[in-house]
C-alpha cells in the first residue's frame, strides 16, 4: 500500500470548482482509496492506494470530471518528494507550483516580474518568491498556467499527515 499527496488545481479556489471535501472524500473512498483525509478547503488530499502514482492521477481525473461535468488538474506525489520539494524550496515564504512534467528553461525568457519577484525551477515544480506578497502581485510566467500552486504551510502539513500513522493527525 502506498501514500500519496494528491493537489487539485481549481478546486474551491476563487468561486470556481466548489465540492465540499466531506464529498470529495467520500468519492475517494467508493473508488477504492483508503485512509483518505483532506486538508484545508482547496483540494489537498493524503489518501493511500495500491495503484502507482500515473493510475492514481488518472483515476482521480476521471472521478473528478464525472462528479464536476469538466476536467480538472490532479497532481500526485509521494510523500519522498514532498519532502525533496520542501527542502529543496530556496523561498521559505515563498509558493511552490506544481507541474506535471519539467518545467521548460526557456520559460524564464517569458517572466514577467515587475515587482521583484523571483523564480528557480524545479524537478517538476517552480519555486516563486514574492517580495511584496503573492495577492497584489502583477507576476506571469505562462508556463504554470496548468499547475497549481501551495504555500510551505500548506506543504509543510501535507508532508506532516502523509508520514502520521494510519489515520491519525
Amino acid at each position: 500500500m502506498n501514500t500519496y499527496i494528491v493537489l487539485l488545481r481549481a478546486i474551491n479556489v476563487g468561486g470556481t470548482g466548489k465540492l465540499a471535501m466531506a464529498r470529495l472524500r467520500e468519492l475517494c473512498e467508493q473508488s477504492g482509496f483508503q485512509k483518505v483525509r483532506s486538508y484545508i478547503q482547496s483540494g489537498n488530499l493524503v489518501l493511500r492506494s495500491p495503484l502507482l502514482e500515473a493510475k492514481v492521477q488518472s483515476s482521480l481525473e476521471a472521478l473528478l470530471e464525472k462528479e464536476m461535468g469538466k476536467p480538472y488538474g490532479v497532481f500526485v506525489r509521494t510523500p519522498q518528494e514532498l519532502t525533496a520539494v520542501i527542502k529543496a524550496n530556496p523561498y521559505p515564504q515563498g509558493q511552490v507550483v506544481f507541474l506535471h512534467q519539467a518545467p521548460l528553461q526557456n520559460w524564464l525568457e517569458q517572466l514577467h516580474a515587475p515587482d521583484g519577484e523571483e523564480v528557480t525551477l524545479g524537478k517538476k515544480e517552480v519555486y516563486i518568491h514574492y517580495p511584496y506578497g503573492m495577492g497584489r502581485s502583477k507576476f506571469k510566467l505562462p508556463g504554470l498556467k496548468t499547475g497549481t500552486g501551495r504555500n510551505l504551510n500548506t506543504l509543510e502539513q501535507l508532508a506532516k499527515m502523509a508520514s502520521a500513522p494510519d489515520g491519525e493527525l
